[in-house]
């Protein structure tokens, strides 16, 4: 056996546990520069590092363990910090003030700190030890559960109906299993909500498909001859045929290393610390997170508490002045895709007071406010709509300025004026994961300088914990720098004062089929009249193609005005390329390309001399074109079929594909017709970013669906949908918009998601970059596109039949217009003459561009540039 001593003559901290509330503990030491003083020792039970634990059922929407990390390497190394992982702390000597861990290792402390958490309650059934029984806690509870259910699974039963219950059904869900939920009390989240509240959530859950059993226990876990679960015997007498149960019945607190050592805990578990999270029995220990019992007797259960006990611990260890006398219970959660959201006295338990309720069980709309006898917001519930939860959250304990109906009735039918974050008093609490108050957030812009949410976050930490008031955070920036007289210019560029969504709008209104006639009537004053500019020209250009078919305009991009709009890539039809040529890329749907075809490719290519590469989008890509031989090129691949694959252009490239059923043994469902049809439908739409797609025939996601801006996956049930994906320098999985579609759901999605994006996203701004600026996110993203909240599906579903209807390829029309062939030269004076700078040198039995040759003759990309401008 091994014993490491302090380092030096630097006093030791030892923290047992690495989750999510010692990782901010660690961050909280970093802060107040004890990592510098001191040697920070950490034993870790699980083989990784802290994740978020709160986000973990994202993992099944596409987020990778990476995604959820919520530290790295480099911080680890520029404090100093020793992480050992899968070493958990096994004993404690106070007496010697030292800790074992399960390697053996023996570590001295000065000061103790235990973030064990808690561990998940299994009611004491018969059979809960089965092959195919499981917890919902860790990422490796996930994988394990992922695994079970691809290979040994088909129905799946959650055992408890809480916020963890939800979470792990949703999750069974996700993986395609026909789901039972048993929960014992007589509604849902019987913590959180109330009958009205549980009833709301029941029905929007029970319309998922899932089925659920409230006010009945589980008696026994029935299993097979192999030892497998088979099915389960509930209280009321029935019995349910499943392959899998995942318990999800609750937490208890992990104090079991405290009991041994003789520190004290409470009644019903938890280390017992005073207001400073030291434990009562030893001042150099401290307790923080889900394994303490506050000084006021609790024991709490959310992230938000743990954070602010971290931050106390260091305080104490720092002697600064910090306390921890009880903390905020408010929740938002999104659960199967259901808002859910509680704060203050939920449940009128302070007294007096009255309740203020709106329901739509239409809808599955729940809301209640607790009024007190005085007026004041005691707290409340909000169910399948929590848009106004950062607001009502920090109103709790005061008087709001309006009724109180008007907080929770739909807008338009509430009376008075409507209360925004601006209303807040400068202590309202506006992120209670890290207690940012309003007021510094209000500093933050003031005398920070901060003037963008990113900037802010990273002065004050709100909104980079659970995220629920991001929204809020936004609406408080834009409001303040408003005050403060800094114009909040959000025109699209020097040439107009109105948004690219604004001029959608316009062009869309008023049948604007050109963009001069844009720009003289709606153009900033000293623009009118003039030509505009790099920025607003292909962004009207764009709008004005994507709405073509329904304002009346020509849909090619070339002609008229329209040529004039675009940029060089879509000027001729084709990729400008590193030497001045271009690339020539035609559309192989799905990957699938009969023998003829590839034929036709290969002799093209060797006959222009082109060089060949297969693409990640499972097309093939011929480069070194000369401007002057695209149309020869393009000739040929029309006469074969082909098509333009938009590679230039800002609209759809490739929908991504694996063979899927018809092919491999994991499918469930044909994903090469799929994404056939869906890249068929969506060619040449324009848009504000390029759009990419994919269609996986099953949960193995070999086409990397999760990637793309949006991406489909097959399961046994149909199709899920996700949106929102992004590779690149700034990689982004998708999420998941809806599950379990049919072929005619999906393409209505589809079809309203583009259409609502290319409606309202900023210029140059990928679905990505839009999904997490556009307010209200992905929940108002799912309410407008699958509720229709805006009344305006029909609407998209219209201009999206419009663009089906009226598609024509533009290479097909380019080859066979002499006039538009005639823009095809390098120059204008000298048609035949080809462009001397593109050269070539050979590689791998293929070519390359002769760069030497480019930075002897100094010709830059804006050279090329400049040349295309005088053809």
């Amino acid at each position: 056996m091994s014993t490491t001593a302090p380092a030096g003559d630097r006093p030791t901290i030892v923290l047992v546990g690495h989750g999510m509330v010692g990782q901010r503990f660690l961050e909280a030491l970093a802060e107040r520069g004890l990592t510098a003083t001191h040697r920070v020792v950490v034993l870790c039970e699980e083989p990784r590092p802290a994740y978020d634990r709160v986000q973990l059922t994202s993992y099944f929407s596409g987020r990778t363990p990476d995604d959820l990390s919520l530290t790295d390497e480099e911080f680890l190394t520029a404090h100093g910090i020793e992480l050992r992982l899968g070493d958990p702390a096994e004993t404690i000597d106070r007496e010697a003030r030292e800790v074992t861990a399960r390697s053996g290792r023996v570590v001295g402390y000065d000061v103790l700190v235990l973030a064990t958490g808690s561990y998940p309650f299994v009611p004491p059934v018969p059979g809960r030890d089965a092959a195919g029984c499981f917890v919902y806690r860790t990422i490796e509870d996930l994988l394990a559960i992922e695994e079970y259910a691809r290979t040994r699974a088909v129905t799946g039963a959650v055992v408890g109906g809480g916020l963890l219950g939800l979470e792990a059904a949703g999750a069974l869900n996700g993986l395609g299993l026909a789901t039972h939920i048993v929960e014992f009390a007589p509604r849902l989240m019987p913590v959180q909500v109330d009958d009205g509240g549980g009833a709301a959530l029941l029905r929007t859950i029970e319309g998922m498909g899932l089925t659920v059993h409230i006010g009945t226990g589980t008696q026994e876990i029935v299993t097979g001859t192999d030892g497998a679960v088979t099915g389960m015997k509930l209280s009321d007498g029935s019995e349910l045929a499943v392959d899998m149960v995942v318990f999800s019945a609750g937490v208890r607190p992990r104090d079991q290393l405290a009991r041994d050592c003789g520190l004290p805990v409470g009644e019903r578990g938890g280390i017992t610390v005073d207001e400073r999270c030291r434990t009562l029995a030893d001042p150099r220990v401290f307790a923080i997170g889900e394994c303490a019992q506050a000084a006021d007797g609790r024991v709490y259960g959310l992230v938000a508490p743990g954070y602010e006990q971290a931050e106390t611990a260091a305080a104490a260890i720092a002697r600064d002045e910090a306390s921890f006398t009880g903390a905020d219970l408010s929740t938002k959660l999104k659960l199967l895709g259901v808002d859910v959201a509680s704060f203050g006295d939920a449940h009128g338990t302070t007294g007096d007071c009255l309740d203020v309720v709106y329901s739509d069980s239409r809808a599955g709309l729940y809301k209640k406010l607790v009024i007190g006898a005085d007026g004041t917001l005691l707290g409340g519930i909000l169910v399948g709509d929590a848009e106004a939860y950062g607001t009502l959250r920090a109103l709790t304990g005061s008087v709001p300025p309006v009724s109180p109906e008007s907080l929770v009735l739909p807008a338009g039918a509430a009376p008075g004026a409507a209360l925004g974050p601006s209303a807040l008093p400068d202590d309202a609490i506006i992120c209670s994961c890290h207690n940012v108050s309003k007021g510094t957030i209000r500093g933050a812009v003031t005398e920070h300088a901060c003037t963008t949410v990113p900037e802010v976050k990273k002065c004050t930490k709100a909104g980079t914990g659970c995220g629920s008031c991001v929204k809020v955070l936004g609406q408080l920036v834009t409001a303040e720098l408003e005050a403060a007289g800094v114009e909040v210019d959000k025109g699209l560029c020097g040439c107009f004062d109105r948004t690219r969504e604004e001029l959608y709008e316009i062009v869309l209104a008023l049948r604007v089929t050109s963009y001069q006639d844009l720009l003289d009537r709606y153009g900033r004053e000293g623009a009118r009249g003039g030509d505009g500019c790099e920025v607003c020209k292909p962004a009207v250009g764009s709008i004005i193609a994507s709405l073509a078919p329904t304002i009346g305009a020509s849909g090619y991009v070339l002609e008229g005005e329209q040529a004039a709009l675009q940029d060089t890539n879509d000027h001729f039809l084709a990729n400008l390329q590193k030497n001045g040529s271009y690339s020539v890329v035609p559309r192989i749907p799905g990957g699938e390309i009969a023998p003829e075809k590839l034929i036709v490719i290969g002799e093209i290519a060797r006959d222009f001399g082109l060089y060949t590469k297969i693409t990640g989008g499972q097309r093939i890509d011929m480069f070194g074109a000369r401007v002057e031989q695209l149309p020869l090129i393009w000739a040929r691949l029309v006469d074969a079929g082909f098509e333009s694959g938009h590679a230039y252009g800002k609209s759809l490239r490739t929908v991504k594909s694996c063979v899927g059923q018809t092919w491999c043994r994991y499918g469930v469902q044909d994903s090469v017709r799929m994404a056939i049809d869906l890249e068929l439908r969506y060619r040449g739409l324009r848009s504000p970013h390029k759009l990419k797609s994919a269609v996986s025939g099953c949960q193995r996601e070999c086409a990397e669906a999760r990637s793309k801006d949006f991406g489909v996956i097959a399961t046994a049930g149909g199709w899920n949908l996700y949106v929102g994906g992004n590779g690149g320098a700034t990689p982004r999985h998708a999420d998941l918009l809806a599950q379990d579609l049919s072929d005619a759901e999906l393409v209505r999605l589809i079809d309203r998601f583009l259409m609502f994006y290319i409606r309202t996203a900023d210029r140059l701004e990928r679905t990505s970059a839009w999904l997490e600026r556009i307010p209200g996110g992905l929940d108002h993203v799912r309410d407008v596109v699958v509720h229709d909240s805006l009344g305006i599906c029909a609407e998209l579903e219209s201009l999206m039949a419009a663009h089906v209807a009226h598609y024509r390829d533009e290479w097909a029309e380019t080859v066979n217009d002499p006039e538009k062939l005639a823009r095809f030269v390098s120059f204008v004076n000298a048609p035949d003459t080809p462009d001397p700078v593109v050269a070539f040198v050979p590689e791998r039995d293929q070519i390359k561009p002769d760069l030497p040759l480019l930075s002897i003759g100094m010709r830059s990309a804006e050279d090329v540039l400049e040349g295309s401008a005088q053809r």
